[in-house]
């Protein structure tokens, strides 16, 4: 008898959980739920751009740092032993500082996803998962941010001379199946690399709202995301 009253137990309370959090966000109307969310997402965009936007965002950041792909790691190590250690620091200072570069022109990009927020965006990251605020940002700003980061990379990496040795040496690899195609391309892997940061960044603001929206000081913020 014990062994069935337990499920049940667990399923009673699971659907009053449910039955709360749906209760909680019906008090809310439409147009504050809007605004809160946009808040939270501006909040979310505002902390990841000025966290790597700036002088060693990427590179003094051990979550985001961006490292030589792959089996290049360990050509590294070799590198160095030859005496080309300059030149690793060098490449991985440059790949680094150019994703610094890129984030800090993210703002206009994220602020314009923020505007388009549409009605089913906003159903859709109120009832979605603990991430909805960062993949709502991924699916209407990625392609935006690729052609955005991708001339400011290029810019960069094209003032080190050693961009064109990277991309021959990374195109071999990525031949013998060493690496991954796109890593072959010191460009278009660090415009992913910046990505992935500025994502990575969201989503820790992200967090943090929603384990404490009172932390976050918006009336708001608290009554939107303390009903989920």
């Amino acid at each position: 008898m014990r062994r069935l009253l337990t499920p049940l137990f667990v399923l009673f309370f699971a659907s009053a959980a449910t039955l709360a959090q749906a209760a909680g966000l019906d008090a809310i109307s439409s147009a504050d739920a809007s605004a809160g969310l946009k808040e939270a997402l501006a909040k979310g965009a505002e902390f990841a751009v000025g966290t790597l936007g700036k002088q060693n965002g990427f590179l003094g950041n051990a979550k985001v740092k961006i490292p030589l792909p792959g089996t290049l790691q360990k050509a590294e190590k070799g590198l160095r032993l030859i005496g080309m250690g300059k030149q690793a620091d060098q490449l991985v200072d440059t790949m680094n500082h150019a994703a610094e570069d890129a984030v800090a022109e993210a703002r206009p990009i994220l602020s314009d996803s923020i505007k388009k927020m549409s009605v089913q965006d906003a159903k859709g990251i109120l009832t979605g998962g603990d991430d909805s605020v960062t993949q709502y940002f991924k699916r209407s700003s990625s392609t935006q941010l690729t052609q955005k980061f991708t001339p400011i990379v290029k810019s960069a990496t094209s003032k080190l001379k050693l961009a064109d040795q990277y991309n021959s040496y990374a195109g071999k690899a990525a031949s013998m199946g060493l690496i991954d195609g796109k890593d072959a391309d010191i460009d278009s892997y660090v415009t992913q690399k910046a990505m992935d940061g500025l994502f990575l960044m969201i989503a820790e603001e992200e967090k943090k709202l929603r384990e404490n929206p009172v932390a976050a000081g918006s009336a708001l913020l608290k009554k939107v995301f303390g009903a989920l």
